[in-house]
């Protein structure tokens, strides 16, 4: 014999289990409930009518509002403003200075030496000397020298130029803006000419 599928012995194991962990019958239960004024039936209209959200629980803070008092909620709006300013990028020096560099060159010089020379000699004069006549001779001597000249000419120009140009970029962000949703559960009434009456500000 079998008890909902199962073998009859296993349901007898089953309600022994249950009796020695203490289970509680839930029909007493209800019982004990509905002589101290509970209603299942209430109990249900009640959470069917309930407007709590699990998804929001924690989300939000209700706050009753008394007679004769106002709470006010803002409604905030970020707006994106896009300004400019002035950013160092860095420095850009050009320097000159003067250095100097020794420079060796080989140079051929002359030179012109004049040479006395007084030699004994022992000749008849010829016809063609002048003899017994004045006479001078003269003779310069001459030697080179180096001589430095410099030249300076210009072999390359640095020049620095500043120019500038508009650029467009475009600037991405985020801007909050509050929202308000409003929930009017009060209960409408129809006016004589047959309309909704719904009281707005």
């Amino acid at each position: 014999m079998t008890v909902s599928g199962y073998p009859l012995d296993m349901h007898d194991i089953a309600l022994d289990i249950l009796d020695d962990e203490g289970s509680i019958d839930l029909d007493e239960r209800t019982k004990a409930w509905e002589s101290e004024g509970w209603s299942r039936e209430n109990s249900n209209e009640a959470f069917a009518t309930s407007s709590y959200d699990r998804s929001q629980a924690g989300s939000a803070t209700a706050t009753r509002l008394e007679a004769d008092s106002e709470e006010v909620i803002p409604v905030v709006e970020e707006e994106l403003r896009v300004g400019k300013r002035d950013v160092n990028n860095g420095r850009v020096r050009v320097r000159s200075y003067v250095t100097e560099t020794p420079i060796s060159e080989q140079v051929s010089l002359l030179d012109e030496n004049v040479k006395i020379t007084r030699r004994s000699v022992d000749r008849p004069l010829t016809g063609t000397e002048d003899a017994f006549v004045d006479l001078t001779i003269e003779a310069e001597e001459h030697r080179e020298e180096a001589v430095v000249s410099k030249d300076a000419r210009v072999v390359e120009e640095i020049s620095l130029r500043k120019t500038s140009e508009q650029r467009e970029e475009t600037i991405s962000d985020t801007v909050r803006k509050t929202e308000v949703e409003v929930e009017d559960e009060r209960a409408q009434t129809i006016r004589k000419d047959g309309t909704l009456g719904i009281v707005r500000d």
